[in-house]
């Protein structure tokens, strides 16, 4: 019988190709088919392990879930960028790769953020996601989420609706 450890640590720069590669991998599963092609993989593209690199070197608050020796999903967290959203911290992005969804591993993630953002003196959260994005949007309702805006953004020819999710302190 053997073990597997699963661990949600900060990001090292020693993981960027990891984190890159799950990057694409779990943007590409969650947007193919929302975001247009093309879109898409200029996303994914501009964030190689060079990109996640400089992030995780310049302080980016990075957790990842790690199962067993490979990195299952990320999660990039700090303050909120939105002037108009009265809260204190913001999720920018946590990503599984496809095959550790739907098994309680987001869950622990934005926990973990959360928990990490409270002990900085960021009480209070705010998260965005693509209307489109089903699986993000009933993932952000079943933790707590309650949504208290909307605002959209452009991929090319196409424009589409966000919707904020907010957690009061």
């Amino acid at each position: 019988m053997s073990t597997v450890t699963i661990e949600i640590r900060r990001a090292k720069p020693t993981d960027a190709s990891a984190v890159a590669a799950t990057h694409d991998d779990a943007w590409r599963a969650a947007y193919r088919g929302i975001i247009p092609g093309a879109e898409l993989d200029k996303l994914v593209n501009r964030r190689g392990p060079d990109w996640w690199d400089q992030a995780i070197r310049k302080g980016s608050r990075i957790s990842l879930l790690q199962f067993g020796d490979q990195v299952a999903g990320y999660t990039n967290y700090g303050r909120n960028r939105a002037r108009s959203l009265a809260y204190d911290g913001e999720v920018y992005e946590i990503y599984l790769r496809p095959e550790f969804q739907g098994l309680g591993f987001g869950r622990r993630l934005f926990s973990a953020a959360r928990r990490d953002l409270a002990q900085s003196g960021l009480k209070s959260l705010v998260v965005w996601a693509l209307s489109d994005n089903e699986p993000a949007v009933s993932f952000y309702g079943a933790v707590g989420g309650r949504a208290v805006a909307r605002s959209s953004e452009r991929f090319g020819d196409k424009t589409l609706d966000k919707v904020a999710y907010a957690w009061s302190a």
